[in-house]
């Protein structure tokens, strides 16, 4: 009777918030939870109201299990962007327009400001008056960076005049809440996503099989590639750098730039083929970016949805390129930077955003020269490849910097490189790692597959019967728990 207790409170202990465990897509508490769900939402799926309800609860239950009583953050931001979009679309003055947009803006950037940057203007202000500096303990709310940037859009589109605000708080509260890019992304445009909202509950045999696959490929890149490299190679290497020759920490940068692609965009599969199973469509946030041929391409195609929405609400609100050409290298270098600090509060982060705007500012002034000079053919066909080859060592430069935990250590990282390569280790180097130089080249393999391969790929799963699938799904979920070598690993982002 004991031991059927002691199951009980474990299974109990699951429903509530822990801290440093947040809700994960691929695990199996998740998995088991999405099931239920799916049988209720499956349910309601005729009705509006009961259906948009059930999912805003939860979403929002969902949050909690991540963040704990932080939640209520998020329901803050809510019902504040809800009430000020609508103040903001009845308001008929100019000046009574722009001070209720300050005043979203103060609310989310506050928010995100105290609870992202608290410390870092405490210890500046410390450093001012001549005081030790004593960090406070200030908790990060999962994804708070991502909910936040959702519901800014929302208000600064209404106060651009290219949304309606809503008049019903539900759809509001859905539209911000909704669980599957709630922590991680992708970033959603109001305009994308709310006219979706009130269309009848409707999943195509494409769109299911589409979901299947992205959910498939999403859980491996996330749970057998990203998290078996990073554990038993990439940590090791940016841990201590400096007892590792320099061939290993230039394969534990490959191995970085491989682990949060298939980290990040693993989870962003995930949450766009979760949500075609609810009948929502988001748009695509990954488009093989390590196929870049220069670094504007490279923003074109990683993390579309930031670098959109940074685009969009910063760039052009800076004047975009419509001011000379000095103000438009000076507003990329800008935009970066803050997209850097976006990552989080520190110098390293602010470094890594700054290399990027000072590259994109780069290939803005050369590209400019170089499509007025005539080249010969040679040239035209080499280029792209040798594009790709400099665009990707440049990013994975760059990653450095994001992902060490200091610049004491990226330093190490590159006088290893540098200076200590030792390249007759390679052999033994090769033995040793195997199964993780093996990922390795799977994982960069498919991600230089071409396009129309996976839509074919993608194409013939949408046609095999649901009960295959289903059977595809398991197999994935089996070859994960077989490859887990630790506990499950948090997704890179949650922490931004």
């Amino acid at each position: 009777m004991s031991m059927f207790d002691l199951d009980i409170h474990k299974l109990a202990s699951q429903f509530v918030f822990h801290k440093g465990e947040p809700m994960l897509f691929n695990s199996g508490f998740f998995l088991f939870l999405f099931t239920f769900f799916i049988a209720i939402y499956t349910l309601l799926s005729k009705t509006q109201r009961p259906k948009l309800l059930f999912v805003t609860l939860f979403s929002l239950y969902f949050y909690y299990r991540s963040s704990g009583f932080y939640f209520l953050l998020l329901v803050g931001s809510i019902i504040v962007d809800f009430f000020l979009a609508q103040a903001i679309g009845n308001a008929k003055q100019y000046w009574k327009r722009i001070s209720l947009l300050v005043v979203s803006l103060a609310a989310n950037l506050g928010m995100l400001g105290y609870y992202k940057y608290g410390n870092l203007i405490h210890e500046m202000f410390s450093a001012m008056a001549g005081v030790p500096f004593e960090p406070l303990d200030i908790f990060l709310p999962v994804g708070i960076s991502f909910f936040t940037f959702q519901s800014l859009s929302y208000t600064i589109d209404v106060y651009r005049k290219k949304l309606e605000p809503l008049t019903v708080f539900l759809d509001y509260a859905f539209f911000v809440s909704f669980f599957p890019q709630l922590v991680a992304g992708p970033i959603v445009r109001a305009s994308d996503f709310l006219p979706q909202i009130h269309k009848p509950t409707f999943v195509s045999r494409e769109m299911m099989g589409r979901a299947v696959f992205l959910i498939c490929t999403g859980l491996f890149k996330k749970a057998v590639i990203s998290d078996y490299i990073s554990l038993n190679f990439v940590d090791r290497i940016f841990d201590a750098p400096s007892l590792y020759s320099g061939l290993e920490n230039l394969f534990g940068v490959y191995g970085y730039a491989l682990q949060i692609y298939c980290d990040f965009s693993g989870y962003s599969d995930m949450a766009i083929g979760i949500a075609l199973l609810l009948g929502f469509r988001f748009n695509e946030n990954f488009d093989s970016p390590y196929q870049s041929k220069n670094i504007t391409e490279f923003w074109r195609r990683w993390h579309i949805s930031l670098s959109t929405w940074l685009k969009d609400y910063l760039y052009i609100s800076l004047g975009g390129n419509r001011k000379g050409k000095i103000r438009t290298y000076l507003n990329l270098m800008i935009t970066m930077l803050l997209g850097g600090l976006w990552h989080g509060a520190s110098l390293k982060f602010m470094l890594w955003g700054g290399l990027h705007g000072a590259a994109l500012a780069v290939h803005k002034y050369f590209g400019e020269l170089t499509a007025k000079v005539r080249m010969y053919s040679w040239v035209t066909k080499v280029m792209p490849v040798l594009g790709i080859l400099f665009t990707f060592h440049f990013v994975c430069f760059c990653w450095i910097f994001f992902r060490a935990s200091t610049m004491e250590i990226s330093g190490q990282v590159i006088d290893q490189i540098v200076n200590n390569f030792k390249p007759h280790l390679l052999v033994e180097f090769l033995a040793g790692y195997r199964y993780v130089v093996f990922l390795m080249v799977l994982g960069f393999i498919l991600h230089f597959i071409p396009k129309r391969t996976e839509l074919y790929f993608q194409e013939r799963v949408s046609q095999i019967p649901v009960v295959a699938q289903a059977v595809l799904v398991t197999m994935v979920i089996l070859l994960v728990v077989q490859t887990k070598s630790a506990g499950i690993q948090p997704f890179i982002y949650f922490q931004f």
